[in-house]
């Protein structure tokens, strides 16, 4: 486990400051913003009720339901069991550039990765396939909100692609309970 927690601080350091430029600096920390992403949830929701029609609201309940829940699994249950602390707090200064608030809560897994994964997989599970441009954009979405995470020094990758993966099996869970509830 130690190689494994060794692995992860390099890669944590390598994305935190080794690729540290003006752009990232300025781009990236915004990429964990709510505030920043609320077109985007607001273009889900008139999405859902555009192209679902009447079981669109049901979509949305069910999306709902699925990050609720891996947010409930990744905070009250994971990180309160595991308590690995944030990267911000456990690093020297010198192994660590903090580009925002550090938060007092543990690391691993990460709300944010296990939320994000929640609602774009769902979604994608969800889509038809002639939705490619669609669900890629999803899933890039995702991705940007968790490699955020790493670079402003607020989780290591292991916390990430853990809260990622969280969030695709809920998300497979919860459109399964969708599929099985709309189409009986």
């Amino acid at each position: 486990m130690s190689e494994i927690l060794a692995i992860d601080k390099a890669i944590f350091q390598s994305i935190n400051t080794g690729m540290t430029n003006d752009v990232f600096d300025a781009v990236i920390p915004w990429l964990r913003e709510p505030v920043f992403w609320a077109p985007i949830y607001l273009f889900i929701i008139g999405f859902c009720l555009f192209n679902f029609g009447k079981k669109g609201y049901f979509v949305i309940v069910f999306l709902s339901l699925a990050a609720g829940s891996s947010d409930f699994i990744s905070n009250t249950i994971i990180k309160k069991n595991v308590e690995r602390i944030r990267p911000c707090r456990a690093l020297e200064s010198d192994e660590v550039i903090t580009r925002v608030h550090c938060g007092s809560g543990y690391s691993f897994t990460s709300n944010h990765a296990a939320n994000h994964f929640a609602i774009s997989w769902y979604l994608i599970f969800l889509l038809p396939s002639s939705r490619r441009a669609l669900k890629f954009v999803l899933g890039i979405w995702a991705f940007a909100v968790s490699f955020a995470q790493v670079y402003v020094g607020v989780h290591y990758p292991l916390d990430v692609i853990s809260g990622a993966l969280l969030g695709i099996c809920i998300a497979y869970l919860w459109s399964v309970l969708f599929r099985k509830f709309w189409t009986g």
